[in-house]
């Protein structure tokens, strides 16, 4: 078996419409087609997508509310991890540093996903 790109990354959510104002509004992605008719939005970020998938009876809670980090989560990469910081905090944003003393922060979407901030160095796709 040979393993090609890594293609997508598929979350619950329980609400679509608020989970659209987070990922769209809040996180700036870029909302795609997608070809089924099921309740979800797709988002492209660089060669990857993440979709969301509504399960209306999802009720997420963490494993590890005190180190979000240490629970299932996705990861993004962003050139100014301070000015993300401030830009989830002025949407009101739980944020966590990472523990690990890396320039990370995890924070929550509406159904408490779990996502990693990492700072990267300029277009990390090159």
């Amino acid at each position: 078996m040979e393993i090609t790109p890594y293609l997508h990354t598929a979350i619950l959510v329980s609400d679509l419409n608020r989970a659209e104002q987070f990922y769209s509004n809040v996180l700036g992605l870029e909302k795609v087609d997608r070809p089924f008719s099921y309740a979800g939005v797709w988002y492209q970020i660089g060669p990857v997508q993440l979709h969301l998938i509504v399960d209306e009876t999802l009720n997420f809670v963490p494993t590890n509310p005190e180190k979000l980090g240490r629970n299932p989560h996705f990861a993004l990469g962003v050139t100014n991890l301070e000015a993300a910081k401030a830009h989830l905090l002025a949407h009101n944003c739980l944020i966590q540093m990472s523990a690990s003393g890396r320039a990370a922060l995890f924070t929550q979407d509406p159904d408490g996903n779990v996502i990693e901030l990492t700072q990267v160095e300029g277009d990390s796709q090159k």
